[in-house]
């Protein structure tokens, strides 16, 4: 069926000049302005739940330093525990151990077992990205997204009796913790494919999603001042709270479809369900998962993202060990200057999705093109700027700029490979997100433990090894995704209606 107004940019396309063809047709309707819409205080309130959600996920990296008598392994007789680097002076009598609030307890766990702490999280987080994206799909996001977040903050409040109780049982809640939580960014992009016009998608996406880097500046910081002035037990409990707050706020204002939104006007309404046009539907109980697996595109994003998080998880789960270990900064410091680089991610997520969709809208570049390029640049100077780090020794500041350096850049390929997904099928945006993300969240699992593997001995070569192995993985990555990447909307995406249009396409240009 025609869209009114001409087409949608997701209408599937005939074969021939795809990337001449308009994305959008012009029209004499005015675009209804972004500022004050339903859609964008939709943004700002997955803003704010996804800043919740990194609060809730990296606020046991900071916390772990006091929640630890000592963190170095303990020296074998023959062997003393050398410093990677001097300690600053007037530092050199102060002992390893954080000093706690009197009354908080502190544990003996080696560097190995805070490993293991810091990724099991991500076992949980991998269960529940492909069912909770195809529910999400099916259902509506909302639902999901909301209880997601508020699971996860009701579990968190629970952080300081699993501690008491042993290693074990805070593994098994953070854990728990994942598992809740697993079903967010799958829930977003599910909405998104029903909510976001596609010539204000990487935008849109980029303000939702730049929470995470906003939400991990302000909760590193705070868990250090928290840790020093309330003790470690309070991080838990605050962090909890917020989350479930915003849950309350999240369901009184929140709607799956802008057709069943109370609060929207109609001229936005009928702008975003005829741009979207048939792709801004459910997907129905059954999804094409044979021609899925054999997408070569769909396969570009789920290595790409992959290597892309190893970099990022080892940053966000080990970025404060590396401060208190090799820097040797206190931890309210270490909290802050663990938090610096996210705020330059923040902030260049926002304008790589406002770029994003300028480009694409002037049709500078296809879309295809205009995430390979983003991609590049947020993987391959990232990856110069780590293995920088590995080699500005014991100089705290380059030490700390190359860090801000590299995430702040890396932030570019949220608007390139992170929302590829509903570039290449709109309509299953959200399973699709939960496969590509249950991959990328592997390395999460496995980076802190390679991380802790490396630097068991607290050595300065066993930090560059990290950084090495991060930097050489991101380059693969992006180099996948030039190769095999694509933008365009795949065959097995499109709809009844779509296929039809272009059925009749075909049988107009043969005919003439």
């Amino acid at each position: 069926m025609p869209q009114p107004n001409g087409y949608s940019i997701n209408a599937a396309l005939s074969d021939e000049n795809k990337d001449s063809e308009p994305l959008i047709e012009n029209e004499e309707k005015t675009v209804p302005p972004l500022c004050c819409s339903a859609r964008y205080n939709l943004a700002i309130l997955m803003f704010l739940g996804f800043s919740v959600v990194y609060g809730l996920r990296v606020n046991l990296s900071v916390a772990m330093v006091a929640m630890t008598n000592n963190t170095s392994p303990a020296p074998s007789e023959n062997r003393s525990v050398v410093h990677a680097c001097p300690r600053p002076s007037g530092s050199e009598n102060t002992s390893d151990t954080f000093q706690n609030p009197e009354g908080i307890p502190q544990y003996s766990w080696d560097s190995e077992t805070q490993g293991w702490l810091l990724g099991a999280f991500f076992f949980g987080y991998l269960c529940t990205q492909i069912p909770g994206g195809y529910l999400a799909g099916h259902y509506g996001g909302s639902v999901f997204l909301g209880l997601g977040v508020l699971g996860t903050a009701a579990l968190t409040l629970l952080t300081p009796l699993a501690a008491g109780m042993g290693s074990y049982w805070l593994f098994a809640l953070r854990a728990l913790e994942g598992f809740g939580e697993g079903v967010t960014f799958p829930a977003m992009m599910a909405m998104w494919a029903r909510w976001a016009p596609p010539l204000e998608r990487s935008r849109l996406i980029a303000v939702s999603g730049s929470g995470a880097s906003f939400g991990t500046f302000v909760a590193l910081p705070l868990t250090g001042y928290i840790c020093q002035t309330l003790g470690w037990p309070a991080v838990f409990y605050i962090c909890g709270g917020s989350g479930c707050l915003w849950a309350v706020l999240w369901f009184m204002f929140v709607s799956d479809d802008p057709r069943t939104h109370r609060r929207i006007n109609e001229e936005e309404r009928d702008y975003i369900v005829k741009s979207i046009g048939p792709q801004g539907t459910g997907h129905g109980w059954s999804v094409p998962l044979l021609p899925m697996l054999l997408s070569v595109p769909l396969w570009a994003i789920i290595i790409t993202q992959m290597c892309s998080n190893w970099a990022f998880y080892t940053l966000l789960t080990s970025l404060p060990t590396y401060m208190n270990d090799v820097l040797h900064y206190d931890l309210q410091s270490n909290g802050f200057l663990s938090a610096v680089p996210s705020i330059g991610g923040w902030a260049v997520s926002l304008l790589s999705g406002v770029v994003a969709d300028s480009l694409i809208e002037r049709k500078v570049f296809s879309i295809t093109v205009v995430r390979k390029i983003l991609t590049l640049i947020g993987l391959w100077l990232p990856a110069a700027f780590l293995v920088a780090v590995g080699y500005s020794g014991c100089n705290h500041i380059l030490a700390v700029t190359f860090l801000t350096l590299s995430t702040t850049v890396g932030a570019v390929s949220n608007s390139g490979v992170f929302i590829n997904q509903i570039d290449i099928a709109p309509r299953y945006a959200g399973i699709l997100l939960g496969i590509t993300n249950t991959f990328g969240t592997i390395p999460g699992v496995i980076a802190p433990i390679a991380t802790g593997y490396f630097t068991e001995d607290h050595t300065l070569a066993g930090w560059r090894k990290v950084f090495w192995v991060s930097a050489g993985i991101n380059v693969g990555g992006a180099l996948v995704f030039t190769i095999f990447g694509s933008g365009e909307i795949q065959p097995w995406a499109a709809t009844e209606e779509e296929r039809a249009e272009t059925e009749k396409k075909s049988s107009r240009s043969i005919a003439e």
